[in-house]
């Protein structure tokens, strides 16, 4: 990636970042620089501001250009990072005075705001794989997204080879149909097979720009050592739960990922009758109910 010094950026977007110390990275100069390529696909560390990145184009227009209508689409394959994202992105905005509505479109969304967002579209709607399938069957779908300028697949790795990405695909194809200047833009921090995705991302026979960020120091990664051997079959963890519970104390965050839900909530129930000290832990999953899933968030 070219390595030369990131142009200034205009005001308020200059001020925002000098007041906090900070400068663009090289991807994001390089995600500016790719704002109209047909598509575009960023891969970088998690932590690296990469979905700074693929937001920043849509900002710069939006403040220099300012309009009503829907501008930009992000889909995401959980809708908890979609909520996420329209917090850290909502904030920014509202400290740069920016006069551009960020809302979210998911399961989770009253049917109140889903009919408002309809009928009054946000200038960046978060949504997910099958809310954007549900929105691009809408007879008043062409109206909803007259005007659109750039769709956002976060996490396109995830997607990638499954039938919701399949699903997304019609979507994208339904929309490019709609508006046929609409531009991709791919995430991911994990891409085996980058030309691939690419290819998956971009509107035959549109090119791809492929962009690498800096990978970032190396991951630091071992195995948990346990006094107890694990059994030869079943028990979904529990052996280790000990070992964990310190792991959990030592350190201020402490994530652990269950292959299904049923898993997980077996071992948060075996793990929280262990926690006799009544350390903060909690279980996250799509099927909990919202209050339950953002007291966790």
């Amino acid at each position: 990636m070219d390595m030369t010094p990131p142009r200034p950026l205009p005001a308020p977007f200059d001020g925002w970042f000098a007041a906090r110390g900070w400068r663009l990275h090289p991807h994001q100069q390089a995600m500016i620089e790719a704002a109209e390529d047909p598509a575009a696909l960023l891969i970088a560390p998690t932590g690296g501001g990469k979905t700074l990145a693929g937001f920043l184009p849509t900002l710069l227009d939006l403040a220099a250009q300012p309009r009503d209508g829907l501008h930009t689409l992000y889909v995401s394959p959980l809708k908890a990072l979609a909520a996420d994202i329209r917090r850290n992105l909502t904030g920014p905005v509202a400290e740069m005075g920016l006069p551009i509505r960020i809302e979210d479109r998911t399961g989770d969304t009253s049917a109140t705001r889903k009919r408002r967002q309809r009928a009054d579209p946000p200038h960046i709607l978060l949504t997910t794989p099958e809310s954007l399938a549900l929105l691009t069957s809408y007879e008043d779908a062409p109206r909803m997204f007259r005007g659109l300028k750039r769709v956002i697949v976060d996490e396109i790795h995830a997607l990638a080879e499954s039938k919701r990405g399949d699903q997304l695909m019609l979507a994208l194809a339904r929309l490019s149909t709609l508006e046929p200047g609409v531009r991709r833009v791919g995430l991911s921090a994990t891409v085996e097979d980058p030309d691939a995705i690419g290819a998956l991302l971009a509107r035959h026979p549109d090119p791809v720009r492929i962009l690498h960020a800096d990978p970032g120091p190396a991951p630091d990664i071992s195995m948990l050592q346990t006094a107890e051997a694990p059994p030869w079959s079943g028990g979904g963890g529990r052996y280790a739960i000990p070992a964990i519970l310190r792991e959990v104390k030592r350190h201020r965050t402490t994530l652990f990922f269950h292959n299904t839900r049923a898993q997980a909530e077996i071992f948060f129930h075996h793990l929280w009758l262990a926690n006799d000290e009544s350390l903060p832990i909690g279980i996250h999953h799509g099927s909990l109910s919202r209050e339950q899933r953002e007291r966790v968030e």
